[in-house]
């Protein structure tokens, strides 16, 4: 056990295990009593909320899901469950054409689009004025998290954070996703984005190759073809360094758990940006040597434990039970 108190479970060793076991473990339990609301934005085009019934007069924490995931991913719907233990309901937000549906408008999401986070938390806040309300990332929605809590620094809802395996530095990330076994997950989910992208042709063409993005090998080459032309950036390396979160971490004014490991197979262990969020009062940091990515599976075989979403939902019970 580690200084947070995590403890990897002996029966999923190294990286790779933590992070597809967890994948394994976690269950779908509570997806079909989620309420969906689909959100009109001003751009014409669209968002779903996947709220949990809870008590309205309840704590409320957004939930921001990763890369391809969806609000009703399986490690959305394990926070839900950590959530509701400590009595917080939970609302999960679909990134633009995450929900099942394609959005509308010719756009991707990406990790340094905060724009429709800070909707949705404005669109919360007036309709829950007297709620306290939180937020937490996993993964790409932790980068989207912690970016947008930097640029509104002290004058932001949530009042309290939580994001756990964040691509503090997305270059070094998308180098990294090419070396060893973690091609495996960069395939897999630039596949996914091309599928998407093949589904959405008819409103990209014209503003993008569709070509070169399916012809894409890694994130890099995507990323350069369909990520930042469609939102503004010069190429792939102008939107990562951009986009990484780690450059906003100073400015972060509210409580905020970052949950990570050494051996996130995202990103190397030497681009967690340590001095930053050591030097932050607000930031308090569960970094473990072990865990993967958005794994830490803790426990026995027969009663396996998801720490990062019971870590998490601790912290958020904690910082928002205050503002009752």
């Amino acid at each position: 056990m580690d200084q947070t108190g995590f403890r990897p479970a002996w029966w999923l060793p190294g990286p790779h295990a933590q992070t597809l076991g967890a994948r394994w473990l976690r269950s779908r339990e509570g997806e079909t009593a989620l309420r969906r609301e689909r959100v009109q934005l001003p751009d014409g085009d669209f968002l779903d909320l996947d709220f949990s019934d809870l008590d309205p007069r309840l704590p409320l924490v957004v939930v921001l899901h990763g890369l391809e995931g969806s609000a009703r991913s399986t490690y959305a719907l394990e926070m839900y469950r950590a959530l509701r233990a400590r009595d917080i309901q939970a609302v999960g937000l679909n990134f633009r054409s995450c929900s099942g549906e394609v959005n509308r408008a010719p756009r991707l999401y990406h990790s340094g689009e905060t724009g429709d986070l800070a909707y949705v938390l404005d669109l919360l806040r007036r309709r829950f004025p007297d709620r306290p309300i939180g937020a937490m990332g996993f993964s790409l929605g932790g980068n989207v998290l912690l970016k947008y809590l930097g640029e509104a620094g002290g004058a932001v809802e949530p009042a309290a954070a939580a994001a756990v395996s964040v691509p503090f530095d997305l270059g070094a990330g998308a180098v990294h996703l090419e070396r060893g076994f973690s091609r495996a997950y960069r395939r897999y989910l630039v596949r996914k984005l091309q599928r998407k992208t093949r589904a959405q042709a008819a409103l990209l063409r014209g503003r993008i190759s569709v070509e070169n993005v399916l012809a894409a090998r890694t994130f890099v080459e995507f990323d350069d073809a369909a990520t930042a032309p469609l939102h503004g950036f010069r190429d792939a390396e102008d939107y990562y360094a951009k986009s990484s979160c780690a450059q906003y971490l100073s400015a972060i004014r509210v409580p905020t758990l970052l949950i990570h490991s050494a051996d996130d197979p995202f990103l190397p262990a030497e681009s967690i940006p340590r001095v930053a969020v050591a030097a932050n009062p607000f930031i308090r940091a569960a970094f473990t040597e072990t865990g993967g990515h958005v794994g830490f599976v803790s426990g026995p075989p027969w009663a396996p434990v998801l720490w990062a979403e019971r870590r998490a939902a601790g912290f958020l019970g904690e910082q928002l039970t205050r503002e009752m």
